[in-house]
């Protein structure tokens, strides 16, 4: 099993519709995109300072089925319309979940 888990901190003029407005989208990839595993996401609940705004944890069977999601263009409209410009951090990893 291959995990991809990605951080962003968002921009300060990102508001909560827009935020909510990406879950959306981003639950949209499952039912899209028959290679993606396991798929949560959500906000950082402020119980400490420093940390990240946004979370996405993504579960696939190889890292071949992860190529596919990373490059599949509604994952790529994702980044494009939600993403892309307003994050002003964004950290990533991708490990072998065994």
């Amino acid at each position: 099993m291959f995990r991809h888990v990605v951080m962003f901190k968002w921009n300060d003029d990102v508001d909560p519709a827009h935020v909510e407005a990406t879950g959306a989208a981003l639950d949209a990839l499952v039912a899209t995109i028959p290679e993606v595993g396991d798929y949560r996401h959500g906000p950082d609940l402020g119980l400490s300072d420093g940390n990240f705004d946004y979370v996405i944890v993504g579960e696939y069977a190889s890292t071949d089925d992860y190529v596919t999601y990373r490059d599949h263009p509604d994952h790529q409209q994702v980044i494009a319309d939600y993403i892309k410009g307003r994050v002003s951090a964004r950290s990533a990893v991708q490990y072998d979940a065994g």
